[in-house]
């Protein structure tokens, strides 16, 4: 893993990931567009990473059996086809199958991660996830300010022509750039499948990580589906252009966590963890104080909430995938989908909050999982283990 083979994963891993992303600062833009409303098509990004999860629980273990030059590159020609499907959808029922396929086929940036892992040195393992995660979540925040400019000048449906156009190119070039990568294992379907939850249960290090890693992504959509209606609505009625220049602050909040797979090769995993907590809770206060009145404290608390959460997934990524060599696909698939299992849990949350109480209640929300994703954190870090095993 050189710094060019580096950076090609964090691209693609980002632009995969980014396809979850695309509606969320079009959500008054499609529910104009087919008559229904905001509620209606919050559920699209609750779609979305329902499929995500269920796609990364039924394809990414292959991972561990099968040849991933071959996998990654059907998967992003299969979410291109997805992508095409979303932008001819003639009705909102329509899109939220789409956007389910979507989810469901656009998981090569998980398929990369963990072969990352595998290619890196122990010594900078944390280094190269973290960047190959870091452009994971850096295409999630990317994702919305392209999207709001491309829908600003075209409509919302370009944008799914052109991540189209992108899917299939990527799924070409790793076909050409990658070698023949032999599986690291031999397991039948069904087994294999069924040993994600074997190989995930058995260690207290990656049980703990799952549930402070659900809990953050919980979080996280939470506040940016609710961002978006915020936005939209008065007293700062911004268009969907602007509202997606907003993921430019959450992008700085990304550089910043860039260097938490760092702090994990250096020993400082668990310490950084309740740090990143700390500042989750300041950043959801913060985020409460500013609501309607002032832009700039609600930057700061985007940028602060996003550099924390961010810095959570890669620390809590590198630390499973220290965990075993062997099963890092599946230890990978546990993470993620109980990670987006959280997140379609926050961003649905996030829904009914705002039809309850606002941004206020979202807030509030937020501050109540903050304390519970501490209280996570000092429960059951005295036992977390951060170093490498052989344990398959």
């Amino acid at each position: 893993m050189d710094r060019r083979l580096t950076f090609l994963f964090a691209v693609a891993a980002g632009a995969a990931v980014g396809n979850l992303y695309w509606a969320q600062p079009l959500l008054d833009l499609i529910a104009g567009d087919f008559g229904s409303s905001a509620a209606g098509t919050g559920w699209l990004i609750t779609s979305t990473q329902v499929g995500y999860a269920v796609g990364v629980l039924l394809i990414v273990p292959l991972g561990d059996v099968v040849d991933r030059r071959r996998l990654v590159a059907g998967m992003l020609l299969c979410s291109a086809a997805a992508l095409v499907l979303c932008a001819l959808a003639p009705s909102l029922g329509v899109l939220l199958v789409a956007v389910c396929l979507l989810g469901l086929t656009t998981v090569a940036g998980q398929i990369l991660t963990p072969l990352a892992g595998d290619l890196a040195d122990d010594d900078r393992r944390g280094r190269v996830v973290g960047t190959v995660a870091s452009g994971i979540l850096t295409g999630i925040l990317i994702s919305r300010t392209i999207s709001g400019l491309v829908a600003e000048v075209a409509g919302w449906r370009a944008i799914y022509l052109v991540a189209a156009v992108l899917a299939a190119a990527l799924g070409a070039l790793f076909h050409r750039v990658l070698p023949p990568l032999p599986p690291k294992t031999r397991v039948r379907y069904p087994a294999l499948i069924a040993s994600v939850a074997v190989v995930a249960l058995r260690e207290r290090t990656v049980r703990w990580t799952l549930v402070l890693g659900a809990t953050g992504f919980a979080a996280f959509t939470m506040f940016w589906t609710s961002l978006t209606f915020l936005l939209s609505a008065p007293p700062y009625s911004y268009p969907v252009s602007v509202i997606g220049l907003f993921g430019l602050a959450g992008l700085a909040g990304a550089l910043a966590a860039q260097r938490a797979g760092r702090l994990h090769d250096r020993g400082w995993s668990l310490p950084a963890t309740g740090a990143a907590w700390l500042v989750v809770l300041v950043s959801f206060v913060v985020a409460g104080l500013a609501g309607g009145s002032s832009v700039a404290v609600l930057l700061v608390a985007v940028v602060g909430l996003d550099a924390a959460l961010q810095g959570l997934a890669i620390l809590n990524q590198t630390r499973v995938f220290a965990v075993s060599r062997e099963a890092r696909s599946r230890i990978n698939t546990a993470f993620v989908v109980c990670n987006f299992a959280g997140a379609a849990l926050g961003s649905a949350a996030a829904t009914s909050l705002w039809s309850a109480g606002g941004w206020s209640a979202v807030t509030a929300a937020g501050v109540v999982l903050s304390c519970v994703g501490l209280t996570i954190w000092a429960t059951g870090r005295r036992g977390a283990l951060v170093v490498a095993t052989s344990r398959p």
